[in-house]
């Protein structure tokens, strides 16, 4: 059992390693966006978590989705903090995010239309995707202050925001529960 130890020290003093033993503070632009992809991954295989015990219709292409959603995302991240003028191991291609659209557009279509603007919850797998949503956005957003990013992988995380939507629209129909609609109150 003379495996890999979890812990080095080699970051005690404030860095850490990209891709290729580039050292770089904790601090660090891409180590906050590859760090919020990890945050979002984390989120959604909690939501997969919730889901694999559980009955509802199409549960196996769903989580194979879910699975290969979370590899893409590892490899987002692995492309974050690899640095300029380093070769990509596992690049983000257009074709990563026409697969996010074909399945966008697969299950929108098993969902009532949106009318309203819908609060964020419902059962515990569709909140998780919905704040796993929410991360992912942060994370295109650290993706976009950073230069030289591949376009494909800012397209990839707009898209799987979209994805994560409907797929806790999905969820929450799935298990029968309704939709919180966003009214306006007046004062």
């Amino acid at each position: 059992m003379g495996g890999m130890k979890i812990y080095t020290r080699s970051g005690d003093k404030g860095t850490t390693s990209l891709v290729y033993g580039v050292r770089v503070a904790k601090n660090d632009p891409k180590v906050e966006a590859y760090g919020t992809c990890d945050e979002a991954n984390s989120l959604i295989g909690l939501s997969a978590s919730f889901l694999r015990d559980a009955s509802f219709p199409e549960k196996e292409k769903f989580l194979a989705e879910i699975r290969q959603i979370q590899t893409k995302l590892f490899h987002v991240g692995s492309e974050l903090s690899t640095p300029e003028g380093k070769k990509v191991h596992w690049p983000i291609q257009k074709e990563d995010v026409e697969n996010l659209e074909k399945w966008i557009d697969e299950w929108d279509k098993k969902l009532a239309p949106l009318t309203n603007f819908i609060l964020p919850g419902g059962h515990p797998a569709g909140a998780a995707l919905h704040a796993a949503r929410t991360i992912v956005r942060r994370a295109e957003r650290c993706a976009v202050a950073l230069e030289n990013v591949n376009p494909q992988v800012l397209a990839y995380l707009n898209r799987l925001s979209d994805y994560l939507f409907v797929a806790a629209r999905f969820v929450n129909q799935a298990f029968g529960v309704k939709e919180d609609v966003l009214h306006s109150e007046s004062s």
